[in-house]
């Protein structure tokens, strides 16, 4: 790995735009927040992006990802053109000569080794398109892949099990009522950080709950970690790695032993969620002592909590990344969903209520998703979310037999880095036959790609986020505007994923006669000189907004900073649940049978010769593996390092500033030390995302890279069973000093 920190002249982006300044108002798509933005723009350049603060919902956690964003379209390495290899370098070409070379090549595959041999992965910026990721799964229903991998199973998955499970449709989320509660209990969370974003958006979450809190609420927070979040605390329980889900079945237990659970009949959740009996059958099998010896928080404190809890006049319970990186991360899921519903805070002021949004997206998937089952070839496992477990991914490529996967699409992702075992990935990527990639920069993942195509950044695309409307936490919508066009041999992701599926002749979105209607409707636009008229994403939004039968298209047109359409509603959840009988299913017997064998066995204690867990914290200046490029983002030093406990470091004789060795069976990584008591004790955290080098296909220079990539410590094969998702902040791991 070669660090380079030299000035690098940013590209000839061959525009010829002279107008003069102008502000454009749009919004950011790096995370889920979705902050309003007003971009100054002259000569086509990004000149300056500050928050829009006449946005009426979002504007509140612009942070300086949204404000750098102009860095990454001019950043000095970006792709510019279509970009083929040749030998160990890349020449540039043109977009029709990739569709034909791709196209002919992955038709020769899908004849000697089925439509399985051809597979795709789309990372996180891809998921903040309203068009990408819709357009890729187009061309795999046409080409009847099944060989799908995303980043959600990295983290997200244990959400959609236990949606599909309790609530009917994986896509079924809750949003968090923070101006009316009186008791946040948040496990895994650093809103602080995270701006109270996962599957869900709440503008200012955290400054709202500061409110709260200085109004009078409890605020417990539940981490290993002495977070930013947990330091403004009224009270941090510091529960071991993995064990959520112990003290959360503590919490359950004391709840139902002691018939604390809600029962009034104001409670709108009485009698539509079935399996109480069940659950309270269950945890009397429990032995509270015994959970918290697992989660190691005191049995007082369990009973307390769970006191505390079920009596305030309103609550909820939160479980976010920090518990579903776990082996037990579904349960944990699974029982702060129980939490909740057994207590009345469901579908209630200060507690959880679902948002109907403008567009249905549940009804919506389940009348067009076309029903996706498949068992993956080598271990034989089913898809979760649609996709299989990017575990899975390394083994599918080497292991010889029909379906193998021959050729693969990266679309805006980076998963030598994302996910585990990232060499053993990185030497599996360099034996396919053929490795395509979408993004702006090619990065680590992409070092063996044969194609490099060159796809824009949000600020030259337009987005409708209809589809996620019921993940905001109240009736708004914006239209995301391009602040400035992309450059002449760019992309947008939709229209290489159309262009292909032509190319192939395969039927978009698996349905006869889409490809007659593309093909037509581009001819009429062609003749008549009105681009408008071919078939596009613009389309599809016009209609998506004309099913929810709530706002108009002239409305989002007319609304340029967003605009909020209604008021926050209670009494949606029923209507918008999908179990057959329409209830929420608290007691679904494979969560039964998975928390009988977590409570049954050998609590985990540390291999010999690895003495301390590997744990993970939120960045604020990152997307995951995005942005560690930026050096404008990490004025700090542009690393990760290895944060110890006091006591640990003393041990070790280790101090802040050292070189230390992190390594596990699977890998190891340098970083410098950090002595902090932010960990607890055989704690050792190491932030993900970074390690990814960043190469230069046009000049050939040396990569440029910051940090280390601490998933090369982690083994795959210890995962969640029932989400798969990989233990990223379970693995053990030892540490060494190196030098001073």
């Amino acid at each position: 790995m070669t660090t380079v920190d030299r000035p690098e002249t940013a590209p000839d982006l061959g525009l010829t735009d002279v107008s003069p300044a102008r502000t454009v108002h749009t919004f950011c798509r790096y995370c889920l927040a979705g902050c309003g933005l007003e971009v100054t723009v002259a000569d086509n350049r990004v000149l300056k992006i500050a928050p829009d603060k006449q946005n009426p919902h979002t504007w509140h956690d612009f942070c300086a990802k949204g404000r750098t964003a102009g860095e990454i379209v001019e950043h000095p390495r970006r792709i510019l053109q279509p970009m083929r290899r040749v030998g160990d370098g890349y020449v540039e070409a043109t977009w029709e000569e990739a569709i034909a070379d791709i196209s002919s090549r992955m038709k020769k595959l899908i004849a000697e080794d089925g439509p399985d041999a051809i597979a795709t992965y789309w990372g996180n910026p891809a998921g903040f398109s309203s068009s990408n990721v819709m357009f890729q799964l187009a061309f795999l229903d046409a080409i009847k892949s099944h060989s799908r991998y995303f980043v959600g199973s990295v983290d997200q998955n244990a959400m959609h099990v236990v949606a599909t499970a309790m609530f009917g449709s994986q896509l079924f989320a809750a949003v968090s009522d923070i101006d009316n509660c009186d008791y946040f209990l948040l496990f895994g969370a650093n809103p602080a950080v995270s701006t109270w974003g996962w599957i869900e958006t709440v503008p200012a979450g955290w400054r709202r709950c500061l409110d709260r809190q200085k109004a009078g609420a409890k605020l417990v927070i539940v981490d290993p970690v002495a977070t930013e979040s947990a330091r403004k605390a009224d009270e941090h329980l510091r529960v071991r790695p993995g064990q959520d889900w112990a003290l959360l079945l503590g919490l359950v237990k004391v709840i139902l032993d002691e018939g604390l659970e809600h029962r009034g009949d104001c409670d709108p959740t009485s009698g539509i969620a079935t399996g109480i009996e069940d659950l309270r059958r269950f945890v009397r099998t429990a032995d509270l002592d015994d959970l918290a010896a697992r989660c190691e928080i005191p049995r007082a404190d369990i009973e307390r909590i769970a006191r505390e809890f079920a009596g305030a006049r309103t609550a909820m319970a939160i479980t976010r990344t920090g518990v579903a990186l776990h082996e037990a991360g579904t349960i944990g899921e699974w029982l702060g969903q129980v939490l909740n519903i057994l207590t009345g805070r469901m579908d209630r002021p200060g507690g959880r209520r679902f948002e109907a949004g403008y567009v249905d997206s549940i009804r919506l998937f389940d009348m067009m998703a076309k029903p996706m089952t498949h068992r993956s070839r080598v271990q034989g496992r089913d898809m979760v979310a649609g996709h299989h477990g990017l575990d899975e991914l390394p083994g599918e490529i080497t292991t010889p037999g029909k379906g193998r996967v021959r050729a693969m699409i990266i679309n805006a992702g980076n998963p030598v880095v994302s996910g585990p075992n990232g060499d053993q990935l990185d030497e599996a990527l360099a034996q396919l036959d053929l490795l395509v990639v979408l993004d702006l920069v090619q990065r680590e993942s992409h070092r063996h790609a044969h194609w490099l195509l060159p796809v824009p950044h949000w600020l030259e695309r337009d987005d409708l986020h209809a589809l996620t409307s019921q993940l905001q936490d109240e009736p708004y919508f914006q239209l995301g505007r391009r602040a400035v066009d992309p450059p002449p041999g760019v992309r947008e992701e939709w229209r290489f994923w159309t262009d292909l599926t032509l190319a192939m002749g395969k039927p978009l979105f698996g349905y006869r006669g889409v490809n007659t209607f593309v093909k037509a409707s581009r001819k009429l636009a062609k003749r008549t000189g009105k681009p408008g008229i071919e078939f596009s994403p613009h389309w599809i939004d016009r209609l998506l907004v004309a099913s929810g039968r709530k706002v108009k298209w002239k409305d989002i047109v007319a609304h340029p900073h967003g605009h909020v359409f209604g008021k926050r509603e209670f009494g949606n959840l029923q209507k918008a649940l999908k179990t057959p009988d329409k209830k929420i299913h608290a007691a679904p017997p494979e969560f039964f049978a998975r928390t009988r064998e977590l409570m049954t066995s050998q609590r985990d204690e540390a291999p010999a010769g690895y003495p301390f867990q590997l744990g993970n914290r939120r960045n604020r200046h990152a997307m995951n593996s995005w942005l560690n490029e930026l050096p404008s983002l990490h004025r700090s030093g542009k690393r990760n390092e290895a944060v110890i406990h006091p006591e640990d470091a003393e041990a070790l004789g280790v101090a802040t500033g050292d070189l230390v060795r992190v390594y596990s069976p699977t890998g190891s990584i340098e970083v410098p030390a950090v002595v902090s008591d932010e960990p607890r004790r055989g704690l050792v955290i190491v932030d993900h995302g970074w390690g990814s080098r960043v190469f230069d296909p046009r000049g050939g220079a040396e990569p440029i890279a910051f940090g280390a990539n601490r998933n090369k410590l982690v083994d795959g094969s210890k995962l969640d069973p029932l989400s798969q998702t990989p233990a990223l902040s379970s693995s053990w791991v030892a540490v060494e000093k190196l030098n001073p």
